[in-house]
């Protein structure tokens, strides 16, 4: 039986909650009457805490597809917006393709490179904690724009967006480092977005309301 894959970022959540839950069941073992009945309902409730935290933080292994110019998701979630041509004024200084995808606390939320390049630039900004379906989210709330160049000289930028109950943006990638369409280069934790700009012109493959897969879901393809 294969074990299910995790996110090594939730290794120390996910022992803490465990632990706990075993101790209050070694403790309901140990009492008896009201104090035992409340640990029993204690225990059931850090096994669900237990049971959320494991599915929040697996971490599938994904085949991107293969095909010139392609370009593919860098998160799972739902498609809140694509528009094929949208100034990007903050890190491409130039008209790119916009699409922003809402991850729940359902979803996988590890983050992975949507194509193949290098990072020239890695940009981490505080800010408030909106609701990452929200317009301002993507202004206001805390941050970290990861900007790319293709091998081709195509420039794009995935801007991972801290929510409502995000409170930790994972980045594994620095300037200069070079990445492979699908890998992993980080995650945010609970609820969050993504929004992901590519300069030049672009067909989009995906429209609002679409579910995607970081590393599977074809977005779009470079013209």
């Amino acid at each position: 039986m294969r074990s299910l894959p995790l996110a090594r970022d939730g290794y120390p959540l996910i022992g803490a909650a465990l632990g706990a839950t075993l101790v209050a069941v070694l403790g309901a073992f140990a009492t008896s009457g009201a104090v035992a009945g409340a640990l029993v309902a204690i225990a059931l409730l850090l096994a669900v805490a237990t049971a959320f935290l494991i599915n929040f933080f697996r971490d599938p292994e994904r085949t991107p597809p293969r095909g010139p110019g392609l370009f593919v998701s860098p998160a799972d979630g739902r498609v809140l917006l694509a528009e094929d041509s949208v100034e990007e004024p903050r890190f491409l200084h130039a008209r790119a393709a916009k699409i922003s995808i809402f991850m729940s606390p359902v979803d996988v939320h590890v983050n992975r490179a949507p194509m193949a390049g290098a990072v020239t630039a890695v940009h981490y900004k505080p800010g408030q904690y909106r609701a990452a379906f929200s317009d301002k989210s993507s202004l206001d709330n805390e941050q970290n724009a990861i900007v790319m160049r293709t091998a081709e000289g195509r420039a794009l930028v995935f801007v991972q967006i801290a929510g409502f109950l995000a409170r930790r943006i994972v980045c594994r990638v620095r300037a200069d480092d070079r990445v492979e369409l699908g890998q992993r280069v980080g995650m945010i934790k609970l609820g969050s977005r993504v929004d992901i700009f590519v300069a030049g012109d672009v067909t989009l493959r995906v429209r609002p309301g679409d579910r995607v897969r970081a590393g599977e879901t074809v977005l779009g393809e470079l013209r």
